[in-house]
């Protein structure tokens, strides 16, 4: 899965991909210093696998990840080719779920490309030029699919309703997202491959003595959000912060939170909103030789969870044994959970649920 980190130039993107990754991107003082994406892949903390490990004592410990793509930054007309926008939109377009980065801090040392700090002027470039996007590819589609309905293509036509009612929505200004379609339209509309009907988080890169405080653009871009994009989430974090501190060992790390009053690092809350938004959920299966988390759609059954650790489990899928993690935790030993009853015997319309410890029994 891979979440892309967009926003205008100089909003602190690479900065924040590199304290996500631990790379070593380019993040200068000047707009397109990134040109070709950059990958990371940071791993999902979960104390819960810690703790497993503690549990069983294994030869190798496997977290679960997600991949961030640090993206160049966009600009006005970017839909039109501006600052090699196209090139840039076809990045986006690649993503999973996107990450928007928005500048909420002032300083004169680092420019703006709009000259001013204003968080809903940037955050409204950004989507007008996505939201151009998809309507050219949008309409060039429409235009097809009326040649083919013209040839009694009763599909196309079908298309045509759901693609006429996101042109629409997109039209008035609105994500492709917030177009209200029904479950089997919804279904349909993915494979248009529109850049606004991927899910968004929003990340408000503010200044170091403003991390914990609610600063005026923060609340102003909080604000506008809980009316334009009010269910996607909105992270507050100190790009810088968060680079210093990806520098740090855990203890170090520990005690500069401490210090600056928060409990945990805000990359630990972008990863977990990541997680959320693609609506993935863990599993884990455990042993001496491995304790690993393993990543799932929500609403995913056993078979097709066992086909994520081999084929052949899945095609030889007999049953699942589940426990709930906290109650393998509660029981101290695999062993006396099965004794307390907490270990369950499951079939294949079994659904895996966040936190199942599984064991998989098959026969090829």
């Amino acid at each position: 899965m891979k979440i892309g980190i967009i926003g205008l130039p100089n909003a602190g993107k690479s900065t924040l991909f590199n304290a996500l990754t631990k790379a070593n991107a380019p993040a200068e003082n000047f707009p397109f210093c990134t040109i070709e994406p950059n990958l990371g892949v940071v791993k999902v903390p979960d104390i819960r696998i810690d703790k497993l490990s503690d549990m069983y004592h294994p030869k190798k410990t496997t977290y679960t990840t997600v991949n961030f793509v640090d993206i160049a930054g966009l600009v006005k007309n970017a839909s039109k080719g501006e600052g090699l926008g196209n090139q840039f939109l076809s990045h986006i377009r690649q993503m999973n779920a996107l990450a928007h980065v928005i500048r909420c801090y002032e300083d004169e040392n680092i420019i703006h490309v709009m000259e001013k700090i204003d968080p809903i002027a940037d955050i409204e470039i950004v989507h007008y030029e996505l939201i151009l996007s998809d309507l050219d590819m949008l309409e060039r589609r429409i235009i097809k699919s009326q040649k083919a309905a013209k040839s009694q293509d009763k599909s196309q036509s079908e298309l045509l309703v759901i693609m006429e009612k996101i042109k629409k929505t997109l039209e008035n200004g609105k994500l492709a997202s917030k177009c209200e379609l029904n479950e089997d339209e919804k279904e349909i509309a993915e494979s248009f491959d529109l850049i606004t009907s991927k899910p968004f988080m929003y990340i408000a890169n503010v200044a170091e003595d403003e991390a914990d405080i609610d600063s005026e653009n923060f609340i102003k871009l909080r604000d506008y959000l809980k009316t334009y994009d009010p269910n996607a989430p909105l992270i507050k974090v100190s790009a810088k912060i968060e680079q210093e501190l990806s520098a740090f060992d855990e203890d170090e790390k520990l005690s500069y939170l401490k210090e600056l009053g928060f409990d945990s690092p805000g990359l630990d809350r972008i990863i977990k909103a990541g997680y959320k938004l693609l609506r993935l959920e863990t599993f884990f299966t455990a042993g001496e030789d491995e304790v690993k988390a393993w990543t799932v759609q929500s609403c995913t059954k056993a078979p097709k969870a066992a086909g994520k650790i081999h084929s052949d489990i899945e095609r030889g899928f007999i049953r699942a044994e589940v426990t709930d993690i906290e109650k393998l935790f509660e029981a101290k030993t695999e062993q006396k959970a099965k004794e307390m009853g907490y270990t369950r015997i499951e079939g294949k319309d079994y659904i895996i649920k966040d936190g199942d410890v599984v064991y998989f029994r098959f026969n090829v």
